[in-house]
């Protein structure tokens, strides 16, 4: 999934200015920039500057120059000593020490970011997102404002002006609004959905509206390990949901449309397989990602990166999950 974001939203794009949510699918991303990315050419093309926290698996990508700068809402424990390393890249102070924001983040990471991407849980059929499920309520975090085309917008930029048009826009552009899931989550449970939980839960809670964590009109792309689709280029309810459909996978979801209609949203360019991005499959491992292990962060690091004790007591034992995961 990482390989096809990059490969269908950040290159053709040109994305410079972005956001990442928090997870796996995203760690993967900044984990392909100094070696996926690298390879098609985009270094200095894309993701030159982030609003986002000092994660870890940003250090390859800023230690081989693909990443100019990062703009924080807060710290990451273990980061300080390379954080304050690194004045040309993160906001330091005059101690030496990193000068965040979270009130200017979140400004910057609406109207000057062109790109949210993040992960969820749940996607019903127009697109909307969220991560309050039946017996599992996870905090939105920053994404329901990261992940919310800015109306008050008026400064221009290739990527919003191209997403603009591609959505039928003649006097403003579109933010690109992003949404990367597996079609099943790890628990079985079905990620594509009719109606999202989230109705249920505003009825037994008693809230006047559901806890919807990104409005489908905000999204424009949702990628999974099926491929992509790109909501932007649909020109009806119908056909966004056929979209979706054509992405689910083997989900209910997703057997309940003909496999004639997603490959006429293939010819249409509205979804993309991995094929239609020259992606071999066979290709997609984790020997991309830049760094596999922490300790492999920490190298990259000069050895400035001091991992959490949880990080290290976790590396001390055979077969720990300290494997990051693409």
């Amino acid at each position: 999934m990482a390989m096809m974001a990059i490969a269908a939203v950040y290159e053709p794009y040109e994305v410079r200015r972005l956001n990442h949510g928090i997870g796996y699918a995203t760690a993967a991303i900044e984990l392909i920039l100094p070696t996926f990315a690298a390879q098609r050419g985009l270094k200095g093309k894309i993701a030159r500057h982030f609003v986002l926290n000092p994660h870890p698996t940003l250090i390859p990508a800023i230690e081989t120059g693909f990443v100019a700068s990062v703009y924080c809402f807060g710290s990451e424990l273990g980061m300080e000593h390379y954080v304050s390393s690194r004045a040309s890249v993160f906001p330091i102070g005059a101690d030496g020490s990193l000068r965040s924001n979270r009130a200017l983040a979140q400004v910057a990471g609406q109207y000057a970011c062109d790109l949210f991407i993040g992960g969820t849980l749940q996607i019903d059929t127009q697109g909307n997102s969220s991560t309050a499920t039946k017996g599992r309520i996870t905090g939105f975090g920053g994404a329901p404002n990261m992940g919310a085309d800015p109306r008050g917008r008026r400064h221009d930029s290739p990527p919003w002006l191209r997403a603009g048009r591609e959505a039928g826009e003649s006097l403003r552009g579109r933010k690109l609004v992003v949404q990367m899931v597996q079609t099943h989550q790890p628990n079985g449970a079905p990620s594509f959905v009719e109606r999202l939980d989230a109705f249920d839960l505003a009825v037994s809670a008693g809230f006047a509206l559901p806890p919807v964590m990104i409005y489908g009109d905000d999204v424009t792309h949702v990628i999974t390990e099926r491929g992509v689709a790109n909501l932007l280029r649909c020109r009806s309810p119908q056909e966004r949901e056929a979209a979706l459909r054509a992405v689910a996978g083997d989900t209910d979801f997703g057997k309940r449309q003909s496999p004639e209609t997603g490959d006429s949203l293939r010819r249409h360019g509205i979804v993309m397989s991995p094929s239609d991005l020259g992606i071999d499959v066979g290709t997609a491992t984790r020997d991309w990602l830049a760094a596999r292990t922490i300790d492999d962060l920490v190298t990259a690091s000069g050895g400035l990166y001091a991992p959490p004790a949880k990080f290290r007591a976790l590396a001390a034992k055979p077969n720990a999950s300290t494997v990051i995961h693409a």
